[in-house]
């Protein structure tokens, strides 16, 4: 599978797509225009292990819900990432069987390496 999860509005994510310069064999979805779907979601995270590695804890939501002073469970992280779409950690590069999830300057260099040798 070729797909990446984005945000369209995001400047962050437009920048690493520009980087990436993904092949049109690719599915872009901006998960605000088109949600996650549970069906996704466990997708994602029978690659990663867990769902809290692909749930953003810089999301505004977070702070304003205070929810770092919570005990979140996997199950509250899951509702949560499909609850509202700034919970997903972004972008989410799945390639072939690999998934490189977040902004940082490692992951992307890895997933461009994977997609662009």
């Amino acid at each position: 599978m070729k797909k990446i999860y984005h945000l369209s509005t995001c400047d962050t994510c437009k920048r690493i797509l520009n980087e990436l310069n993904p092949s049109s064999d690719f599915t872009l979805q901006d998960i605000k225009v088109e949600a996650v779907t549970p069906e996704q979601l466990e997708g994602m995270k029978s690659l990663v292990g867990d769902y809290e590695s692909l749930f953003s804890k810089r999301a505004r939501l977070y702070k304003e819900r205070d929810l770092k002073n919570q005990q979140l469970t996997e199950n509250d992280y899951r509702d949560l990432i499909l609850e509202h779409y700034t919970f997903l950690k972004r972008p989410v590069i799945l390639y072939d069987n690999q998934i490189f999830i977040g902004n940082s300057k490692k992951v992307v260099e890895a997933a461009n390496t994977a997609i662009n040798g």
